[in-house]
């Protein structure tokens, strides 16, 4: 009730379906002498068939109001790895754009089912792709690659910023967001704060390039603060101005 009520106290609308079995909750054990993180994330609830499928009919309710849709997170007990790219194929019928953050199985079908955006970390780019990055030729690459897997536009979060190609002006276009690494509190959240900012700004209808100039800066505020994802708008918008974007070529140099 306590994550309930803080969403009610940021005025956030929330609708979420109710099971049997309690939440999961994950603990960031942070050393202040190194700056070392370590995170107990505890084994999550099961979901039954009759839940989930409660849920679909819940999400395709509210949909119908809705012009974005994320699908972000690891998949609880008793889903199925598929259950992503199903969600992505229903609400494209209906015309929402679908983002998605997750990895593994769940992100690889996911990408095959064509959403609009997805938004792995380096990590989990290099489990979608199947093999690792040495250089930011590699990472450039990945993200025309990741595209190529049936994405509309990938975006890659990296320590100080973001790759990413991106349909901007008719055409995919093809990007390297960066910042300044912060000193930072905790890291925990920062991919998720930067994906916030990034769909954020183009729920106002910002250009591709603000989206991820403002999605970059969310990131790198957030990991000011103790706690997943928390930021201040106002410092946001104060360290805005130091997001450096670089057009890159999408040619020989990159493979």
């Amino acid at each position: 009730m306590r994550r309930l009520d803080a969403l009610s106290q940021e005025a956030i609308l929330n609708d979420f379906l109710r099971i049997r079995e309690e939440s999961r909750t994950n603990t960031a054990v942070l050393d202040p002498t190194t700056g070392l993180q370590t995170e107990i994330n505890e084994r999550g609830p099961a979901v039954s068939a009759q839940d989930l499928e409660l849920f679909r009919d819940k999400l395709l309710y509210l949909v119908k109001g809705a012009s974005m849709c994320v699908f972000a997170g690891s998949l609880p007990r008793g889903v199925a790895p598929d259950v992503y790219a199903g969600l992505i194929r229903e609400l494209k019928k209906l015309g929402v754009t679908t983002i998605v953050d997750t990895e593994g199985e769940p992100m690889r079908l996911a990408a095959r089912a064509e959403p609009d955006v997805i938004s792995p970390n380096e990590p989990e780019a290099e489990e979608l792709v199947g093999h690792e990055f040495n250089d930011a030729d590699d990472r450039a690459s990945a993200v025309i690659e990741m595209t190529r897997l049936g994405p509309e536009e990938a975006i890659m979060t990296v320590s100080d910023g973001c790759y990413a190609h991106v349909r901007d002006g008719g055409a995919h276009e093809l990007y390297r967001v960066r910042i300044e690494e912060q000193e930072e509190r905790s890291a925990i959240g920062s991919g998720d704060a930067f994906l916030a900012g990034y769909i954020a700004a183009r729920y106002l209808g910002r250009s591709p390039t603000e989206c991820l100039r403002y999605g970059v800066a969310c990131g790198a505020e957030s990991v000011q603060h103790f706690g997943a994802g928390l930021l201040d708008p106002s410092a946001v918008d104060r360290l805005l101005p130091e997001v450096e974007l670089e057009h890159l070529e999408t040619g020989a140099e990159i493979r």
